[in-house]
């Protein structure tokens, strides 16, 4: 931890206390090297606008958007912004994150939080726009059978939009405790084993942000199905690329997601994230937090304000 001075705010940006923050999978790989990152990380959160040039935002709780785009180039005009080659990311790539006491970002990046929600479940909009991307990007018909590999946060967040969605989920991890999280959703679990379900699944998610789960969700998924690939990996992923080829299954990579949905989820209670929470700690405990959150089995870990 360190104090540093209290950050500007561009035109266009607002200033933003930090109320709650959540050490997500992708922090901790930060930590291992990915990306190649030093800095202040954090991108999941729900702050307070403490400053902004529109007077109708100061007080208000609000989460943001990650990615920073330019706002002219190519990319932005065919509305890719969460893609343009010129942007930063809180918290990953050349924008200090959120896990301090105040932090910027455009206001444009920003999403007013519901009032009956509460700041800790605010919290996950962020990875549950994530899985809410997977919509976006897949046609899932109502009825669809989808697996899921993966029992840790995001998979018990894709698991659940899934199943609100109408899809017919069978979750795959390895902790009958965690799984049982999403059990009363509808979503049908199973203990993975070492021999996996093979070629079964039309579309399959993995989300297991381990080196080998790419591997299993190629094997699980039906010819010509899909994989949606949600792990990032510090390090190569090895593939033995000829399952994919040979029974023609379509790999989808898949990120960032549109917060809109995710919120009403939220709000509507479909998906539920309070289970989720394993520990909360001030945010001048911060390495006390991250090594929590990097115990086996752990689920989130939240920073909360001083």
């Amino acid at each position: 931890m360190r104090s540093v001075p209290l950050p500007r705010v561009p035109a266009g940006f607002a200033r933003i206390r930090l109320l709650a923050a959540g050490i997500c999978s992708t922090d901790l790989e930060l930590q291992r090297g990915y990306y190649g990152f030093s800095g202040t990380p954090g991108h999941e959160f729900v702050g307070e606008v403490t400053h902004a040039e529109d007077a109708s935002w100061i007080g208000k709780r609000v989460v943001g958007e990650i990615n920073l785009a330019c706002g002219v180039c190519e990319w932005c005009a065919r509305d890719l912004g969460r893609h343009c080659p010129h942007r930063t990311v809180l918290g990953i790539v050349k924008h200090p994150g959120a896990f301090r006491e105040f932090l910027t970002l455009p206001v444009r990046n920003l999403h007013r939080v519901p009032a009956a929600l509460p700041t800790e479940h605010a919290v996950f909009i962020e990875p549950v726009a994530a899985a809410c991307e997977i919509l976006d990007q897949v046609q899932v018909p109502a009825g669809m059978r989808v697996g899921v590999l993966g029992d840790g946060k995001l998979g018990l967040l894709v698991a659940q939009v899934l199943q609100a969605h109408g899809a017919r989920v069978h979750l795959f991890g390895r902790h009958r405790d965690k799984m049982k999280l999403v059990e009363r959703a509808g979503v049908t679990i199973e203990r993975a084993g070492k021999h996996l379900p093979r070629m079964e699944w039309p579309m399959v998610v993995d989300a297991t942000g381990s080196a080998g789960g790419l591997q299993a969700a190629i094997g699980m998924c039906e010819p010509r199905g899909t994989v949606v690939m949600k792990s990032t990996v510090h390090g190569l992923v090895k593939v033995d690329t000829a399952p994919a080829i040979v029974n023609e299954v379509t790999l989808v990579g898949s990120r960032c997601g549109r917060f809109e949905p995710a919120i009403r989820l939220l709000a509507s209670g479909k998906v539920h994230v309070g289970a989720i929470i394993a520990d909360e700690f001030p945010l001048d405990q911060a390495k006390r937090a991250f090594a929590r959150a990097a115990e086996r089995g752990v689920l989130k870990v939240l920073l909360t304000a001083n």
